[in-house]
């Protein structure tokens, strides 16, 4: 009888163990899913992402006003902020350096395909970094040394350029 318990215990430890991972698993997937599908839904309404945008960097200083703090991270994410409107504001290939390896770029005949301006960085994931960005500075999770916000924001600025310089 007591081998009979010990061994019934043994066998629901292991069904009791896999069924948490198997529900934290369905429910951070429903999550991922209804999220990439509130995104998808925002994609066309331009405007009104915008102007959420524009709220939430407005309620972002209104708290560093009132707590008279942040300013070093808010000069972090002002950097960060101005490399990405860069990167949305330049042409995913720079046409100096392709002129230099293919020639003119622009149609010469009728037959020549006309490739209109594409953008490094497209507006839907401008918006969507920035406002990430803002939403965690928001965060009381992620309010850590001053030293290590500014050592993320550096990091994530100059990333690029770090792995050129390390090939």
């Amino acid at each position: 009888m007591e081998s009979g318990v010990v061994g019934g215990g043994g066998s629901d430890e292991n069904l009791s163990s896999g069924l948490p991972s198997s529900v934290v698993t369905e429910w951070s997937s429903g999550v991922s899913r209804r999220y990439q599908y509130l995104l998808d839904k925002s994609t066309p309404h331009v405007l009104r992402r915008w102007i959420g945008f524009s709220l939430v960097a407005v309620i972002y200083m209104i708290r560093v006003y009132f707590i008279q703090g942040f300013y070093i991270i808010s000069y972090g994410l002002g950097i960060y902020i101005l490399n990405l409107l860069i990167a949305f504001l330049s042409p995913q290939v720079d046409p100096e350096i392709q002129e230099l390896s293919d020639g003119p770029t622009l149609p010469t005949r009728g037959s020549d395909e006309f490739r209109p301006f594409v953008r490094r960085l497209p507006e839907f994931k401008f918006w969507y970094v920035i406002l990430s960005f803002f939403s965690f500075s928001l965060s009381r999770i992620f309010v850590f040394p001053i030293f290590l916000n500014f050592l993320g924001f550096f990091l994530s600025i100059v990333k690029r350029s770090l792995v050129d310089w390390l090939d």
